[in-house]
């Protein structure tokens, strides 16, 4: 089950997803755009010879560099191609049989007299059949020519990439009169003796003749939307194109959603490092252990000869137990990083694209939304927005997000709209929670800061390290982090204005509007000051951590399109606090949260803003339109969304722990997905178990959901060990994670200048 050589997959077989979406076996299809192509075929010549059909191949390709092209000229003539502006050309040569002719055109590459072409495809056999009428001594004439030029090609395979077309089938019943005597007998007759005869001199050489023999399976599913029963449709010589452009671009141009004939890339510095550092920490803990076993049964309730009484075993130190748990977790760690490391960087595993419709999203929604509702149970308390309610919320909205990404329904603009609500409804629960903590507990101390950047961002620079990211490619964790600092030292600095002393003055109430107002202000001057933006994120340390692909515009569009979103939920929990201490909501259980006539109002407005928001987000049209409203009206849909599920008091007194529980563990879930739950870093699926569709998602997830967990217990362990309660202890723990940091930096510039 394992990839394998994923070139000779993508050249032989596949199926079709839907009705013109081809699936190579194993691997996943880039979808080349006109400046890729160009990118990878600057300075080379390419030459397709044969007949009819290879001149569709022929003009299909080229589309790919120019598509404005026709298909105009001499159909049994010789067809030029140039592209200047790239130095690419292309040339079509007339040889509808596999004869004298072809055999000396070949030959004449093979000399040295004329430039070989750096790319090959040949492919002739209908012309034969039609002209000896089918005859079994034009069949014996075949292999014999083909026998004469097989050894030429493999020749020419040594410096350049040679393909040969294997015939695909014909519609026998939309066959013209003069074309009757092709069949698909005799076109496997021809098939099978090219096959045979190619390669049978160099069968242990790595310089081969491609055979492409993928045009037949996808032929036999598209020739009987033929026009004429002999030429594929357009749909089809596209396809075939789009194979050819990435056997050879893919090693080429390395994209990330193109894992077909791509190579393993090879280990880095950091990830040899990161792999001596697990394996010491397995080999570790085993001592360790053992250790720890032999002392227990040496001590393990033997009884003193002289009293009679039984000895207790020795009570292990806590450094002893703290360097095991230390170990333990590391060692856990290293095994899970294995996996990912396999599922998504060795070639063992297979990946394929992801196919959308309609059935494969929202069925599945509807399969966990019942699972949701029968794993109810009441709250310990009624809170608006209490711990249990707030853990459903987040489960519910990443298991949505998790089928959103297996399922490919970005392409499907309503779907993404509201995906891009439940993404900014996770950044305004950041913004309620800490402001929340902040202005209740008026705790500013270092050690809750640590606490919370090492909770977001552990799993996070592990996963750079052992997968070869940058810290930016995870841009949640990285969007979290930055309004977490934001909340913080909008609230830390002085004066530090906490309800405590709010109660004591009300002006202090306004000094806190006024911070906020500031902080709003701060929002819109620089989403609308790009420059400003990426000169703030531009500057060193802070450019290692947002610079994607050599700039920092990704990051500057991530944080634009929830901008506001934070803010919103700051105001929220300072309005809902300030109610909450002046007793203007009852919060007990089963009772609605304001007057019935109140509750009713507001009730019914959020039913309506929820519904409009709804298909105003269903009527979206242009993408790039509604992401530019999205971060002033997406508040809208979330605030309908709180006010419903806790105005009425029974709903508010009972929750989903089947989502609660998804929920704490929600941030490793949204992370893990990238590697062991979807492939190719999320471009694509991760294949465990090839043939069975839904067996493989059940196994993939079942192993991904266990994963994440662990690696949220893992993440709660550590947090203790790394960030102690004690400022001394911290701030050496401190000093040894910067000094991490930065030998982390000096690793990565050696890489880095390695690769240059």
């Amino acid at each position: 089950f394992k990839g394998g050589d994923t070139c000779e997959y993508l050249l032989s077989s596949g199926r079709f997803l839907g009705e013109k979406v081809w699936q190579p076996h194993s691997c996943m299809m880039h979808k080349y755009k006109n400046s890729e192509a160009k990118n990878c075929l600057i300075d080379k010549h390419i030459v397709f010879i044969g007949d009819s059909r290879i001149r569709q191949l022929f003009y299909s390709f080229i589309k790919l560099i120019n598509p404005q092209v026709k298909e105009e000229g001499n159909k049994h003539g010789n067809i030029p191609f140039e592209d200047k502006s790239a130095s690419i050309k292309v040339d079509f040569l007339w040889y509808p049989e596999v004869n004298g002719s072809m055999r000396q055109r070949i030959k004449s590459w093979t000399e040295g007299s004329v430039a070989k072409p750096h790319i090959i495809v040949a492919g002739a056999a209908t012309w034969s059949i039609k002209i000896h009428n089918g005859s079994n001594e034009a069949l014996a004439q075949y292999k014999i020519n083909i026998t004469s030029i097989a050894p030429l090609l493999e020749k020419l395979a040594k410096s350049s990439d040679v393909y040969w077309v294997l015939q695909d089938p014909v519609y026998e019943d939309m066959l013209s009169e003069s074309r009757k005597m092709i069949t698909n007998e005799k076109i496997d007759a021809y098939n099978e003796a090219a096959v045979r005869i190619l390669n049978s001199s160099s069968r242990n050489s790595k310089a081969k003749v491609k055979v492409f023999s993928v045009s037949k399976l996808i032929a036999r599913e598209t020739i009987m939307k033929s026009a004429d029963g002999l030429h594929l449709p357009e749909s089809s010589r596209d396809t075939n194109a789009m194979i050819l452009m990435n056997v050879y671009c893919n090693k080429i141009m390395k994209p990330i959603d193109g894992s077909c004939c791509q190579p393993q890339p090879p280990l880095t510095l950091i990830q040899k490092l990161a792999f001596c550092f697990f394996t010491l920490s397995i080999i570790g803990y085993l001592i360790i252990n053992l250790i720890h076993r032999n002392n227990y049964r040496k001590n393990k309730s033997c009884t003193d000869l002289e009293s009679g009484e039984e000895k207790k075993p020795a009570i292990s130190t806590p450094s002893a137990s703290t360097l095991e748990m230390l170990l333990h977790s590391f060692c856990k760690l290293g095994l899970i990083m294995t996996y990912f490391y396999l599922c998504d960087r060795a070639n063992l595993f297979m990946k394929e694209n992801k196919f959308y419709t309609h059935s494969s999203f929202f069925i599945p929604i509807i399969y966990i939304l019942v699972l949701g509702v029968f794993y109810t149970e009441n709250t310990k308390e009624t809170k608006v927005l209490n711990r249990e309610q707030t853990d459903e919320w987040k489960g519910w909205m990443q298991l949505v997000i998790l089928i959103y990404h297996i399922s490919g329904a970005s392409t499907f603009l309503p779907v993404y709209m509201h995906i891009r609500v439940l993404v900014a409804a996770y950044l305004f629960q950041t913004g309620y929670g800490h402001f929340s903590y902040f202005w209740i507990k008026g705790d500013f101390g270092v050690y809750r800061v640590c606490q919370v950047l090492f909770r977001l961002n552990f799993l996070v620079v592990v996963l750079c390290i052992v997968m070869d990211r940058p810290y930016q490619f995870y841009y949640f964790v990285p969007l979290v982090t930055v309004w977490f600092m934001i909340i913080y030292a909008t609230l830390a600095i002085w004066p530090q204005i906490v309800q405590k002393k709010a109660n004591g003055n009300c002006l202090w109430h306004f000094g806190l509007l006024l911070k906020l107002i500031c902080l709003l202000t701060c929002i819109y001057f620089l989403s609308y000051s790009q420059g400003a933006f990426e000169k703030i994120f531009s500057f060193w340390p802070l450019s290692k951590c947002f610079e994607l692909n050599g700039n920092v515009y990704e990051w500057w569009f991530r944080w634009k399109l929830d901008r506001y979103v934070v803010f919103h939920g700051m105001l929220f929990a300072f309005i809902y606090l300030a109610l909450q201490k002046r007793q203007m909501i009852s919060e007990g259980k089963g009772d609605p949260l304001f007057s019935n006539r109140i509750s009713n109002v507001l009730l019914f407005i959020s039913v309506v803003s929820f519904l409009t928001y709804s298909i105003w987000a269903s009527s979206c049209k242009n993408k790039t339109e509604c992401n530019e409203l999205h971060p002033s009206v997406s508040v809208v849909q979330i605030l309908a969304f709180i006010l419903i599920r806790n105005i009425p008091g029974y709903v508010r007194s009972v929750y989903s722990s089947f989502f609660a529980w998804f929920g704490k563990i929600s941030l490793e879930l949204f992370i893990c997905q990238y590697h062991i739950w979807l492939a190719a870093d999320t471009k694509g699926i991760l294949v465990l178990i090839p043939g069975y569709p839904m067996f493989n998602v059940l196994v993939s997830t079942f192993i991904f959901v266990c994963v994440a967990h662990e690696i949220s217990q893992i993440t709660n362990d550590l947090a203790q060990i790394v960030v102690p309660k004690d400022n001394s202890t911290l701030l050496k723990r401190l000093l040894c994670i910067a000094g991490f940091f930065s030998g982390l930096h000096f690793f990565s510039a050696m890489q880095d200048q390695s690769r240059h």
